[in-house]
Formats: C-alpha cells, structure tokens, sequence
C-alpha cells in the first residue's frame, strides 16, 4: 500500500514549505471513501491520482504537530498556515527543541516519579546562567594545571565541555556513554582537549545532578529528559499518540537525530507525516543537526522531488561557480550578473561597498530591502562603518541577530550604577565616570512630569540656581504639537562630568551624591541640569530610605522604578533601546529566580551564594552587575523583523545568520570574498561535534575529515547563497585583511574570473 507520508526534497526556494502546507490542506478538506477510514483503499491508484488522508480535528484538540528549524521559521510557517486554512484547525507549531521542553515541563510529574526527582517545579537556565553556575561548580576541578593541559582559558573550557552534553543529548547518547565516545574519537583526532574523557564526564555528571536536585534544566538536559526517559515511557506514549493525528516538519536536514525518533513513533502509531528536506541547505550542521541520519525518514514515505525556483541566479551560475572552487585553473569568466568590488585596505572595501548601495539606491536601481550585505564573519568595525555611511544616506539598515552585549548600551549601564547607588554594599562597583554616564541617561526621559514639573518641584522659581546669575533663562512653555524630548531637562556630557567630579563621593559601603551646591561655580551648570540634577538626588535617596525600610520587593522593581520614572516617556524610546531593556528585566527576573530557588535549597552551600560567599547581603547584585559587564549577556530584539519606513532597510547579517533566515533579495554583496572563513565552520561549529553523527559514532576526525567537510561546507554555503538572489551579486574583495595579511581564501578564483564594477551602472 502507497505510504500516506510525504517526504519533499528539493534545494533552496523552490517551495518546500508551500508543498507542506498545501499538503495539510488536502488532508483537511479532502474527502475519502470508506467513512473517512485512516488507510484509504487506494492500491492500484498513482501516485498523483491517489485520495489524501483525511483528518477529523477538533477545536479543543491540537490534532497537528508543525515544527520549524528555528523561531523565525516557526513563525513563518504559522502565519502560512493559518492563513491557508483561514484558522479553522488547531495546530501546535514549535521548534524541536522548544516542543521537547514544553513537553518535558508538562510531564514533569511522570519524571518525578520515574527518576526520584524532587517535586518542585522545573526552572529553564539561559546559556549564560549555565555557563556561570557550571564554572563555580567546577572551579575546584578546573585549576590552572588543568588549564594549562588544556589549553584554554576557564571560560571557553567550561563551554566545550558543557557542549559535549549538548551535542550526545541531540544524537540520542546517554551521558554516561560520552566518555566510551570520546576515547574512540580521541585516539587520531587533532581536535583532543588533552584531558581524559572520564574527567570530563564526571564533570558533566556531577553537573547534571547538582542542576536536577535543583530542578534546573539546560537545553541539554531538556533533550536529554525526553529522548531518554520521556519518550519511551510507555504512558507518555499513550498520551502523545491520542493528541497527534499528523505531523508536518519543516527543513528537517537542520534538526537533531532524536527528533526522528519522534517522527518514527508518531508514524508507526498511525499518524500521517510530511517532511521537506534539502540537502543542501544544511545551516546546523556542527550544531547537533544531522542531515544524514535524518534523511532516513524518507524510506518508508513518498517522495516528491521540487525543482529550482526559476527567479534566482543558481540555474545560471551553479555550475561555473562550483567549478572554478574546485578547479581554480580552469579557465572560465562568469556573466554579467556577477561583478566585483576590489580594493587593497579593507577600509577602502566598506567605503566603496556603502557608496556603491547608497548610489545605486538613489538612482532607483533598487530598493533598500531588495539588498543583502552577507559576509562569512562581521566584526564591530565593518558593522558599524557600514551602518553609519548608509544611515547618513538615510538609508535604514537591518543587522540581523546582531546579538551585542547589553553592557554596550549607555542605559544599561546607567541603571547599574542606580542599583550600586541603592543598595549598600556596592560601592567599589562604582566610578566617577559611571556616575556621569548615569546622569547623562537619567536626565534625558525628564520623567513623568517633564520639565515644567522640574521647576514646580523647586519651588517654582525660574532663577533660583544661585546668586550668580549665570543660570539659563526660564524656557517657554511647550508647544503641545512639539515631539516630547524638545522640552525634557537634560544633562549633557561636559556637565555631568563636573557633577561627578565635584559632587560624587567614593565610599565602598555607601558611596553618594552630594548637592550641587559644593560644586563652586554650580550657577554655570544652567537651570535644567542643576535641576535634573536635583532631580536624580532625590529620587536615589527616597530609594535608599525605602530599601532600609525593605520596601522594595527586588531589585527587579528597582529596575523597573528607574524605567518608568526617568526613561519610558510615554514609550517614545527608540527600538533598540526598547530591546535592551526588555532583555535587561527578562535577564534580571530570570537571574532572580534561579538565586531565589539556590538560597531555598541550599543556603549554606558556598556555590550558592554568589561570587563573593556571600558576606553581605546584597552580593548576589554584585553578582548580577558582574555578570552583565563582562559581557555574556546579549539582546534579542523583538519583534523580530521590524515594520514601517524601517522595514524597507538593506539586510547586513553572517552567512550563517542570513541562511538561517530563509530570506531572498534581488542584489547580494558578498563581503570579505577573499577570505578564508568561507569555508570555515568557525563559531557555527561545536567542539567534538563529528564524534555525535549517528553515521561516524565515536569516529576519530582527521585533518582529511577536515578537508573533505571544507570542501562540501563551502559547496552547500555557494549552492545556498545563489538559490537566493535572483539578478546580481558583487563580490567584495579587498588584497589585504583587517589584520594586514594577504586574503587568499577559496572564493578568490571567483573575484578574478568576474567583471570588476565600481560604479553599479
């Protein structure tokens, strides 16, 4: 009998996901003989003329499990789906990682009892609370001889081996099997981290139950949890196969190997399945995806096979390009679609790369949403030149998951130092130029009250800065038309750092802000820095008194007291400031929950009571103020892709980023064509990650392993790339690299086979 089961297989942009949907469609609104009966009688019937499944769902019921390669792609995959089915039928849409822990945290009873768990409920730690409570875990274990043997510093060493479980957990590896693993993998591998694989694994061991006996989970353990203990419990599998009538996944090739075991469950327990699959699309693969072991899904499904979408370059130039990577002595040119931009200074590059847009922009070639700016790595130099030449052109830029510390925003950092200011004890966390900083951003909301609030505040006297007479004069009332920060008091940077030069009192305990009177010449500082100033003192002591009295829940609602008091301004904040305060108080709600649940547990235990063993009772703020300054916490902006005039914005991302995306443009600039990270896996690549492939098990990875996967990365990265620009592509080289070196990566037969063109006529 024909499999109901669709597997689709075909490269980038020729409509995988639209088959999918289309094939959920037919499953709902197709009628079938036999009263509907989950096995159609279709034998002798073709493929292309046998009746669908027909699925009976219910409005209380999910009845359809989609998943997606990543969030953006969920979302994606959702709006289509609703928008096919006019939101008619219930349908769970998830990532694999996101659905294994939503059923992890809804069954967590069934692992309570199964494991001899203690009943509490479970908490999620982000990757930078791993990483932090695994180092303190392991510091004892982690000393310099193990360091040195190592060859890493403690915070990269600590990320590897937390990676290792990450990695086995994906495959479907107990973790009690990494060391068996690694010593196989080990034996020739030039990838060794010189230190016993039993080591590392009574590292990951320990570390798993000290998070368990918490009820901490990592995604890792999460993974873990339901591929190993979840999954095969004989009621969990009662459950899911009652709730699922059928399953669509999409981009499978980028999923985890456990994930095929529950599509092989699902199946076998009669539900119908569609799966898209391009085996050249692979983004995660270093990741924990395995492509390879996934594609064994395809044996017991029909396969369709899509062609090339005929709206992109990858009909036209696959194959010249592919052959002059491969075989750089061959003699070929490329056609007109590709074109070069070649300098000798990298800065010269991004000048001429940025002008080249902007002219063509302005000469109505095409629009800023029709370009992509992709490079193999984008460091803060590149990233910024490029966004401030375009931006002073008036043309918005898009950068996409650019993940920057929240440490790098002025108002964050601002608002650490009003935590230091608050609570005592924090006094050695700050400076004289943090409290300048602080008034600077403080002052620019103004506050609810706005500035004819800050004079009635001081007694409704204009002039009352002094009797010098230097002071400014009393501005005028504000136009109610005006935007709001035209009339807001303000501090700027020359006289807040008077202020704190003058005003700021050092203390390791206490440390304050004295009146601007003991600033001599404090008449010159003008009426509306003396008063946002004011301002600022006030508020910080009314927070001190209410922090004596306890009358502060958290810090958490400190944060929040400062945002609403001095920069929420009726939500006038620009959109990047908007994400990095909402990341700030997720971050800073998060990191209070996991310090709340240690001290319940375990108060005593110096692990659990921060960095400094807690001698005094704020050191789990010094902890949190620590943490964020040494940058391990970056914003995730949201909503994802950004709307109005600014959606219509040049996209600048990584390659690896830009393939995740799923995105297509008219117009591409590869940047950095001649370099070597091409080809290279880089940040997009795990330690040990070949050991965990389900297809080389525990083999060693060999510098021809290496080779070879070089190879095939940069093929599927080409293959990729030209299935997603539809009418020209620069290629963007320039003979030196920021470092000074000669470029001589493998795209460099490309640059020299191509028209150069500077002018985008």
């Amino acid at each position: 009998m024909i499999s109901d089961s669709l597997w689709i297989i075909g490269p980038s942009r020729s409509g995988k996901t639209a088959r999918l949907v289309e094939e959920f469609c037919r499953w709902v609104h197709s009628v079938v003989p036999n009263n509907g009966s989950r096995h159609p009688q279709n034998q002798g019937q073709k493929d292309g003329d046998r009746i669908p499944k027909r699925l009976y769902l219910h409005p209380t019921e999910p009845g359809v499990l989609a998943l997606a390669a990543n969030d953006e792609n969920r979302r994606e995959l959702t709006n289509r789906i609703v928008t096919a089915t006019e939101g008619k039928y219930p349908v769970r849409c998830k990532t694999s990682l996101g659905f294994f822990q939503d059923e992890v945290i809804l069954f967590w009873p069934l692992l309570v009892q199964s494991l001899k768990l203690k009943a509490q409920f479970p908490v999620r730690l982000r990757p930078e609370t791993e990483q932090e409570l695994a180092t303190r875990l392991w510091r004892s274990q982690l000393d310099q001889e193990t360091l040195r043997r190592a060859g890493e510093n403690e915070y990269r060493l600590v990320r590897r081996i937390l990676d290792l479980m990450q990695l086995a957990a994906y495959s479907g590896i107990k973790s009690e099997e990494i060391a068996n693993i690694l010593t196989k993998a080990l034996v020739e591998s030039e990838n060794s981290s010189n230190l016993e694989p039993e080591f590392l694994e009574s590292l990951l061991l320990d570390w798993r139950h000290w998070c368990l006996d918490r009820g901490f989970l990592t995604y890792g353990m999460i993974t873990e949890l339901y591929a190993q203990h979840l999954l095969p419990d004989s009621n969990y599998q009662q459950h899911l196969v009652k709730r699922y009538q059928a399953v669509l996944a999409d981009d499978v090739h980028d999923y985890p190997a456990v994930a095929r075991h529950l599509f092989e469950l699902l199946r076998q327990s009669g539900a119908v399945g569609a799966f898209s699959y391009n085996p050249e699309g692979t983004v995660r693969l270093g990741l924990g995806a395995d492509p390879d072991y996934m594609s064994g899904l395809a044996t017991d499904c029909r396969t369709e096979i899509l062609t090339q979408s005929t709206s992109c370059l990858a009909d036209k130039l696959a194959t010249p390009v592919l052959e002059l990577v491969t075989e750089p002595m061959v003699l070929l040119s490329l056609p007109e679609a590709v074109k070069s931009i070649q300098t000798t200074s990298r800065a010269q590059l991004l000048r001429q790369t940025a002008d080249l847009i902007a002219h063509s922009i302005q000469q109505g070639q095409v629009q800023p949403n029709e370009i992509a700016l992709i490079a193999p790595g984008l460091d803060a130099i590149a990233r910024y030149t490029l966004v401030e030449i375009l931006t002073k052109q008036n043309i918005p830029v898009e950068s996409l998951s650019d993940q920057r510390p929240l440490i790098s925003s002025p108002i964050i950092r601002g608002l650490l130092t009003v935590m230091a200011l608050v609570y005592p004890g924090l006094g050695r966390l700050v400076d004289r130029n943090a409290v300048a900083e602080m008034l600077v951003v403080l002052s620019r909301g103004g506050g609810r009250d706005g500035g004819e609030g800050g004079g009635k505040r001081d007694g409704g006297v204009w002039g009352d800065g002094g009797e010098g007479g230097a002071v400014s004069s009393p501005p005028s009332p504000p136009s109610p038309h005006s935007p709001p920060s035209l009339h807001l008091l303000h501090i700027d940077p020359v006289r807040a750092g008077l202020i704190a030069d003058y005003c700021f009192v050092p203390h390791p305990d206490s440390p304050s802000l004295l009146p601007v009177t003991v600033f001599d010449r404090w008449d010159r500082l003008g009426y509306g820095a003396t008063t946002a100033y004011k301002e600022i003192v006030q508020w910080l002591k009314e927070q001190r008194s209410q922090q004596e009295m306890r009358l502060i829940p958290s810090p958490i609602s400190l944060l929040d007291r400062a945002i609403q008091r001095f920069l929420w301004n009726g939500s006038n904040l620009p959109y990047d400031q908007l994400s990095a305060l909402r990341e700030l108080l997720e971050t800073a709600q998060h990191y209070w929950e996991i310090d709340t649940r240690l001290k319940q547990i375990s108060p005593n235990l110096p692990l659990d009571q921060g960095a400094n063993g807690g001698d005094f009772p704020h050191a789990s703020i010094a902890e949190f103020i620590q943490l964020l300054r040494r940058g391990t916490i970056t914003a995730n902006p949201y909503p994802v892709r950004p709307v109005g005039p600014s959606a219509n914005a040049v996209t600048l991302a990584t390659i690896f980023q830009y393939r995740s995306s799923r995105r297509f443009h008219r117009w591409h600039f590869w940047l950095d064509a001649g370099s070597s990270l091409w080809s290279k896996g880089g940040a997009a690549t795990l330690f040990g990650a070949p050991f965990f492939l389900q297809q080389r098990l525990g083999q060693p990875w060999t510098a021809e392993d290496e080779t070879v996967e070089q190879e095939q990365r940069l093929q599927r990265i080409l293959a990729d790339l030209l299935s997603r620009v539809s009418e020209r592509i620069y290629l963007c080289h320039s003979d030196l690299a920021v470092s000074g070196q000669e470029q001589l990566g493998p795209l460099l037969p490309l640059v020299n086979a191509c028209v150069s063109d500077a002018s985008g006529e």
